[in-house]
């Protein structure tokens, strides 16, 4: 297969993560989490529009939220803060804190959140300390629900990262990154409620972050290690493709593009990885599509 990779103009980013397609837009939303700044790629003009998040010190996640247009629900610290953006101007204000979790752990903050299928948001807790991040279990994945108190799907957990979903066939998958794997569960989308936890990804050295899907149920992982995506089938546990790129700190992955075809992928520069580290990069010529991104009720 004949794959290309390209950057997007982004402009200087150090933590590029939490991509997210919305097609009513065509722009892709992310964030550089530790400059607490959220990001706004605009396919039709080939711009990035980017505005720093007043009083907060790190953005991990920017998701639409339904029926409040210009509001987004991004993760600033430990709280799932509602953000007013109009997504041009270079300020973004905290309109409200919809959520606040683990208020006695103060080196952790919430790290990749995503919508599922039902608008719930997913997001759950790292330990955040620059030089120790791998040393505590510490950490928990939620799952809030508009109009109920939030939910513990999972806790003992090292480095909550990257989780897509098999509506299709009931499934959720979720990345510990301290565990080196990717974990599928079957998921009750009437209660959010994840179960019966398989292993269909694990790598000995390359450290798994965020994950995506297409249409024929097959996840691409992004390594924060290793210089590559891979593209996984999670029935067999076989790798169908490793797509390259020319940094090593792959962050995430998200379907994009008018026929939702593009695979944007986002990246990090910290520890003074050299250019193009930090880069959002767009894969095209995979032969795959992705499915629509969900925007969260809260």
């Amino acid at each position: 297969m004949s794959y290309k990779v390209e950057t997007i103009p982004t402009g200087d980013v150090l933590i590029g993560e939490g991509p997210h397609w919305d097609v009513e837009t065509q722009s892709l939303y992310f964030v550089d989490i530790d400059n607490a700044i959220i990001l706004r790629y605009d396919y039709k003009e080939n711009k990035t529009y980017s505005a720093k998040v007043e009083g907060e010190n790190c953005t991990s996640f920017i998701i639409p939220v339904e029926g409040e247009n210009g509001n987004f629900a991004v993760g600033c610290d430990r709280n799932v803060a509602i953000v007013a953006w109009d997504g041009v101007s270079t300020s973004a204000k905290v309109v409200r804190n919809a959520y606040e979790v683990q208020t006695k752990f103060e080196l952790n903050r919430l790290n990749d959140g995503k919508a599922d299928p039902r608008g719930r948001l997913i997001t759950g807790t790292i330990y955040k300390h620059p030089k120790d991040m791998f040393s505590t279990r510490n950490c928990e994945l939620y799952s809030f629900e508009k109009g109920k108190p939030v939910a513990l799907i999972k806790s003992d957990v090292g480095l909550s990262n990257g989780m897509t979903w098999n509506e299709k066939a009931g499934k959720f998958y979720f990345v510990d990154s301290l565990d080196y794997d990717v974990k599928e569960y079957d998921y009750d989308l009437e209660t959010g409620v994840a179960t019966n936890p398989k292993i269909v990804f694990k790598h000995a050295s390359h450290l798994p972050d965020g994950v995506t899907i297409d249409t024929e149920g097959n996840i691409y992982i992004a390594t924060y290690t290793g210089h590559t995506v891979y593209k996984v089938k999670p029935s067999t546990g076989e790798v169908l493709l490793e797509i390259k790129f020319p940094c090593k700190q792959i962050t995430s992955v998200a379907f994009g593009g008018p026929n939702l075809d593009i695979l944007y992928v986002t990246s990090s520069r910290l520890d003074d990885q050299p250019p193009p580290s930090g880069s959002t990069f767009k894969v095209t010529g995979l032969g795959a599509k992705g499915l629509p991104m969900t925007k969260v009720r809260v």
